[in-house]
């Protein structure tokens, strides 16, 4: 028991050890930057996302990516999502388990898989990686320093965005 519960401890160290990732370099110095998510699109769901195989988050900053300290041409980002378009019917409650499971089965069933990879845009200082979910299953990423909505901010597409009814093709 106590040899398991060691290598438990040791196998969480590790994985503590390990949270953050490289960009798509070789041989530089880098830092360590948080990453983050902001959904523009009205209507759809942005369910989850990783950069590089590490989880970020919607709702503030999680660690980490490893950037450069020093931008070069061709740094690019793996980036996957998982969008939930709200075709689902209403929620039929927790009452009668066979609704309710049927409902799950029509949820997760109309989630959808992405994605991309991506140009990381030039910088001086990487202050963190956002990620910006637009229509038409599009992504931006930056890695400014000035928060979304400031004047210096690099992504300009506002909130809830509508999803047009036909998107190009690509």
């Amino acid at each position: 028991m106590i040899k398991k519960l060691t290598l438990g401890c040791l196998w969480l160290f590790s994985l503590t050890l390990a949270g953050c990732s490289q960009a798509t370099v070789a041989d530089s110095e880098s830092s360590a930057v948080n990453i983050s998510g902001i959904n523009h699109v009205a209507g759809q769901t942005v369910n989850s996302f990783t950069v590089n195989g590490y989880g970020g988050t919607l709702t503030g900053n999680s660690c980490c990516i490893m950037l450069p300290d020093k931008w070069r041409p061709g740094l690019k980002t793996h980036i996957e999502w998982e969008t939930d378009p709200q075709t689902a019917p209403p929620f039929p409650g927790y009452q009668n388990r066979k609704k309710f499971n049927a409902w799950k089965k029509a949820l997760e069933g109309s989630f959808q898989q992405h994605y991309i990879d991506i140009d990381i845009p030039q910088y001086n200082q990487a202050c963190g990686l956002t990620v910006h979910f637009l229509p038409c299953n599009q992504v931006k990423v930056t890695t400014s320093c000035s928060g979304y909505g400031q004047p210096e901010y690099p992504v300009k597409e506002p909130l809830n965005m509508k999803e047009p009814t036909t998107c190009p093709a690509k």
